[in-house]
């Protein structure tokens, strides 16, 4: 068990947090390497034990530590109080950027579309169309003056829109919806975002802000058993697109994933993944070249269309790279 939960915060460090966030990298080795640590991660449930639920719960209730010593003493003085934030929250970081890298997959398809976004959070990725976008050759300017503008790098490739889509149904799904109006569930949104990440904080609250003018509609529910339920609620002259980021990966029965997979193509609904390549090595195996450390890969019903950056600061579309020998999904 310590071994896993050893080598799981290595992989944090040399994987996510390098070359993002130098503190968390450093903090995540230390963990590592720190029996009173593991030992601590070890009285927890399995799905609390991710990196990014430790980080933000020290953060929490200790404040931002300057470097590991710093953070290991505050977890050795404040481990009850730590461990409480960690049983009672869940990592829902909504990082509204990832729209950039969302919205050439969105665009592509016939509109007017009706989203449906399972791990939801607070629904600010329910509203690619009310932000603007920087791709270098392309700018699409935000609806409203004080909504933010997303920066992406774009390869070539990309087939980058010219104006946003048209969205006239939207609703999310998650297990603990976060009340975008609710100023304390807001502040955890705020204390996901890594620290020194000013850029990311400025466009998180921009988004929320625009999102409490008129809140997406979330619904608490499981996205393994209650998907199809919600679904039928969409109106039948759009297309439907059932969409995740950075969610399928806690679900960990890799069959409970297909099964999910199955019920969104049975709903005739488009399906957008944008995970991890682990998620779905259905999916990654299609791809005849690996991307960059760190990426996610997007996929539009099952075939690949491009990897990611986690946080929306780049797309590099690859679907000619695709193994043309298998089917579509």
């Amino acid at each position: 068990m310590r071994e896993q939960l050893a080598a799981r915060y290595r992989r944090f460090a040399e994987i996510e947090a390098r070359g993002r966030s130098p503190l968390y990298a450093t903090i995540a080795s230390g963990v590592a390497a720190d029996p009173f640590a593991l030992e601590f991660l070890g009285t927890l449930p399995g799905e609390k034990q991710q990196p990014n639920l430790l980080l933000a719960a020290v953060r929490h209730v200790c404040g931002s530590a300057e470097d590991w010593p710093q953070f290991r003493t505050m977890l050795r003085d404040n481990a009850p109080a730590v461990a409480a934030v960690m049983l009672a929250r869940r990592t829902q970081t909504n990082e509204p950027a990832r729209c950039a890298t969302l919205l050439p997959a969105l665009a592509r398809l016939p509109q007017p579309l009706a989203l449906l976004e399972v791990g939801a959070s607070a629904g600010l990725c329910l509203l690619p169309d009310r932000y603007g976008y920087d791709y270098g050759r392309r700018r699409i300017a935000a609806p409203s003056a004080d909504a933010p503008v997303f920066a992406c790098e774009a390869n070539a490739a990309t087939p980058l829109p010219a104006t946003l889509p048209r969205i006239v149904w939207r609703m999310g799904l998650d297990l603990a919806p976060i009340d975008v109006t609710d100023d304390v569930q807001t502040e955890w949104l705020e204390t996901l975002v890594w620290p020194g990440q000013d850029n990311r904080l400025q466009h998180l609250r921009g988004a929320i802000a625009v999102a409490r003018r008129d809140a997406p509609r979330i619904m608490r529910g499981d996205l393994l058993t209650d998907l199809a339920e919600y679904a039928r609620a969409a109106p039948a002259d759009a297309t439907l697109v059932v969409y995740h980021s950075a969610v399928l990966a806690y679900v960990a029965d890799a069959h409970a994933r297909e099964s999910f997979a199955r019920t969104v193509r049975d709903l005739g609904a488009v399906w957008i993944s944008n995970e991890a390549p682990g998620v779905w090595p259905s999916i990654r195996d299609r791809v005849s070249r690996r991307g960059p450390s760190g990426a996610f890969l997007l996929a539009v019903n099952g075939r690949p269309m491009a990897w990611t950056d986690a946080h929306g600061a780049w797309i590099e579309w690859i679907e000619e790279d695709v193994q043309c020998s298998w089917p579509d999904r």
